[in-house]
């Protein structure tokens, strides 16, 4: 961690250099004390992203309508894989570099649900996205990168209806894209209703080479090219009413509406076969989705000084999936599931003096979910007395917690909370007595603020936290998976490609994090954050491939299982700077110039204490990634114009004592250019992924068996009108 040390120094000194060239004048009073209950501030104008940061208890950095809106893209995924230190997997975010579960994705503050997309949430649904570095008490602790909270847009305070349209280019031909959303307040009660409508299409191009056991468990190998064509349509909304009942109480009502339709064909092409290798097969496969969710808000303001907040919800999501595969003999894969959930929270809120302020609350959850997995070869199951079975498993969540905001001084203010957690997880099958697993996990939290000048803009922010990582429903299910380049149970597969089950005995990961930060707000409204995060990780889980004698087999099989498999410690530097460019380079811009920049840099180390060095990191872990973006507002034109740049460089895992992976850099250039018609209507066009790059991965074992694989890059085009009629 040496490395780590000698970069915050350099960081560290290059803001003090900063704030001395920039040093801003103080802030345009105190903030009032004693107002923790939804603190209520008069100004000309709404608070900016960073003014709203500035004043936020905790680290965080908040991006608003502006920010979402810059590139017109059609879904919140493509918003998010943008912001700085987040990275995106699929459709899941990762922050610090650090893979899926180790980042809590909330809605409204409340976890998002199971099911939730976010490539299928449009942005026009969206207020503001919060980006938290560390868990509070009265939200989930399972945040152990860090959370990312989105906030929906409130019902308007006047008639609204705005329409947006979009066509969006990926392959074979453009698909539509539209969002209407009406809104109105009469009296006491206002609502809106968005509804999104969407089609999808693309296509992806992939090569593997696979060096490995073949059908007679022989040395083979095998090229295959891989065209992927996907397509799909849906629809989404997210209705909500408010009802102001009297000046103390109010009711919101929200719902949540995802629908549709997907198919993914796979068609393949191979060369430079040696051997008897195992292939892959052309097959189709076709499914649909949906989500509802209801959710009930109750909020009384029982005092000056006293606040009661209580919340129910309910939630319906339902899946169908169908897999046609050609090989010889054929293989077909049928099944639904259901999850079914029910949550009950509730939060008191007592003002103890002019500036400090206790909250107590609570978190209950029921959850049931509901499978049922049909997989033939040539009409014969695959695993008999496991495949067609019905399969169910419940899900129960209790948290309790407590939490203390405290100004102690016009230069301090401190948040200290306990959060207490149980999670407990049954599983069973027709024929099976079913597994039972239960968690439980405290978690004490400190977050301190200082103000080096109580009547300046700068702040210094430190933070102690415990969080956890809980073992998602799939790693605890003990239903065996078989590897589809070997699909005979009854014949050996190869350690490249492994069957899988899951751990009904994984014990969740905890963390302890200490998060450093020194912000300095410039007075044009720039900012510089530089900071610096230690995570100690206990019960590590890692997936490893053993050969083993299983209940599905007559021959022993190579099989991927999660374990608790060691410790870790990760670490990091991140640096974020943005603000005009006549503000953050005096000397090389007019101030006055309508450019705006933005740059981050995260460095990133971590060790698993069970594997040798150098590259015994935390899976996915990058060493470093950066962000890059400007925009340009014409004055002689109505046009905005910007660009944004990620890029992360290539790395190698050591995932096992036995086995690494091999991942290449890459890169993300989007840009955009908007022409205002009016202040109500816009055109914008944006490409996402411009001059895109291939990327490349590897799986390499310690037998000398390895699996490369290269990636076409494709860019996206998109074309959307916006108005507000």
């Amino acid at each position: 961690m040496q490395k780590i040390k000698i970069t915050a120094l350099a960081a560290a000194a290059f803001v003090a250099s900063l704030a001395q060239a920039q040093e801003g004048p103080p802030s345009e009073g105190a903030q009032r004390p004693g107002t923790k209950l939804d603190r209520v501030e008069i100004s000309a104008r709404p608070q900016s992203d960073t003014e709203m940061r500035r004043k936020a208890k905790v680290a965080k950095q908040i991006y608003g309508r502006e920010e979402i809106d810059k590139f017109g893209d059609t879904n919140v995924a493509d918003v998010l894989k943008r912001l700085p230190g987040v990275t995106m997997q699929g459709n899941a975010p990762r922050m610090r570099g650090l893979g899926s579960g180790y980042t809590l994705v909330l809605i409204n503050g409340d976890p998002a649900p199971p099911g939730f997309n976010l490539d299928q949430l449009d942005p026009a649904q969206v207020e503001r996205i919060e980006v938290t570095k560390g868990p509070t008490a009265d939200q989930s602790a399972q945040a152990v990168a860090g959370a990312i909270n989105i906030i929906l847009r409130d019902p308007p305070k006047t008639t609204q209806l705005d329409l947006r349209m979009a066509l969006q280019y990926n392959a074979e031909r453009p698909t539509p894209q539209a969002t209407v959303t009406y809104g109105e307040k009469k009296g006491g009660l206002s609502f809106s209703v968005p509804l999104s409508v969407f089609q999808w299409r693309g296509e992806n191009v992939s090569t593997t080479t696979r060096d490995m056991p073949g059908l007679d468990y022989q040395p083979s190998q095998a090229t295959q090219t891989q065209t992927a064509l996907f397509h799909g349509h849906g629809l989404n909304s997210v209705p909500r009413l408010n009802w102001k009942i009297d000046d103390e109480q109010s009711l919101m009502l929200m719902g949540f509406v995802q629908k549709g339709q997907w198919s993914f064909d796979n068609g393949f092409t191979n060369s430079d076969l040696v051997g008897l290798p195992s292939l892959d097969s052309n097959s189709r496969n076709y499914g649909s989705f949906q989500m509802l969710r209801g959710n009930l808000q109750y909020q009384n303001q029982l005092s000056s000084d006293a606040k009661l907040e209580l919340k129910a919800g309910v939630q319906e999501a339902h899946g169908t999936f169908n897999n046609e595969t050609y090989s010889t003999p054929p293989r077909s894969s049928t099944g639904n599931n259901q999850d079914r959930s029910y949550t009950q929270s509730g939060k008191y809120a007592h003002l103890l003096g002019d500036a400090h302020s206790l909250s107590v609350g609570w978190e209950l959850e029921w959850r049931r979910r509901e499978e049922l997995r049909d997989v033939t070869i040539n009409g014969v199951a695959q695993l008999p007395g496991i495949d067609g079975l019905p399969f169910a498993a419940r899900i129960q969540r209790q948290a309790f917690y407590a939490q203390d905001e405290w100004e102690v001084s016009p230069q301090w203010s401190a948040y200290m909370g306990l959060r207490s957690e149980r999670i407990q997880t049954e599983s069973a099958s027709e024929g099976d007595t079913g597994r039972s697993n239960v968690s439980s996990v405290t978690t004490p939290l400190l977050h301190v603020n200082f103000k080096p000048d109580p009547m300046g803009r700068d702040l210094v922010r430190a933070s102690l936290t415990r969080s956890y990582k809980a073992p998602n429903l799939n790693d605890l299910l003990a239903r065996p998976a078989i590897n589809n380049l070997y699909p005979d149970p009854s014949q050996p597969n190869t350690q490249l490609a492994p069957d899988r089950y899951g751990n009904p005995n994984l014990k969740p990961e905890l963390a302890t994090g200490l998060d450093l930060a020194y912000e300095k707000y410039l007075a044009g409204g720039g900012m510089v954050s530089v900071g610096g995060f230690y995570r100690k990780v206990d019960n590590l889980i890692r997936s490893v491939t053993d050969l083993e004698t299983v209940n599905w087999s007559s021959v022993q099989r190579w099989v991927s299982h999660p374990v608790n498999f060691s410790k870790a410690q990760t670490a990091g530097v991140e640096l974020e700077v943005k603000g005009r460019a006549g503000e953050l380079m005096p000397g090389a811009f007019d101030p006055k110039l309508p450019l705006n920049l933005r740059a981050s840099l995260n460095y990133y180390r971590s060790r698993v204490a069970a594997l040798p060095g150098p590259d015994n990191r935390l899976d996915g872990q990058q060493p470093w990634s950066a962000t890059m973006g400007a925009d340009y507002r014409m004055t002689s034109l109505p046009l905005n114009m910007g660009t944004s740049y990620v890029f992360t460089p290539g790395y190698t895992t050591t995932q096992t004592l036995t086995q690494s992976l091999v991942q290449s850099r890459s890169r993300g250039l989007d840009a955009f250019a908007q022409w205002n018609f009016s202040r109500t209507t816009s055109m914008r066009f944006a490409v996402n992924n411009l001059a895109p790059v291939d990327t490349q991965s590897a799986t390499l074992l310690g037998s000398g068996y390895r699996s490369f694989t290269e990636r076409q890059g494709r860019a996206f085009y998109n074309l959307s009108f916006e108005t507000k009629l």
